[in-house]
């Protein structure tokens, strides 16, 4: 008995041009989300660039590393731990969630 009733001319000229919009603002989004794909594998713990890098900053947290070498956060962290295995970065403070570390003398 009951149902959807028809649309007028006017209601659907709206829906389409509603449509045409919303798709180009869809293709707009689309092109500004376009970033560099973030590294997996950590950087080398030889490689003198990146020890003199982490030595000029003054706190080191996987935050602060993965943006600088442009990685992914549990990448920096494993970095890190490495890092302190090796004995060129300490541990000042942390707790399971994040860890703060410092460059040794």
């Amino acid at each position: 008995m009951g149902g959807k009733k028809k649309l007028s001319l006017k209601q659907v000229e709206r829906m389409q041009s509603r449509k045409g919009k919303q798709e180009k603002k869809k293709e707009k989004t689309t092109k500004l989300r376009e970033t560099k794909p973030s590294s997996i594998v950590p950087p080398d713990l030889k490689n003198e660039k990146i020890i003199d890098e982490l030595k000029k900053m003054r706190v080191l947290t996987p935050y602060a590393v993965a943006t600088r070498f442009n990685m992914r956060i549990s990448a920096a962290k494993e970095f890190l731990k490495h890092l302190e295995e090796h004995g060129i970065v300490q541990m000042v403070s942390g707790n399971h969630s994040l860890k703060i570390y410092k460059t040794a003398d």
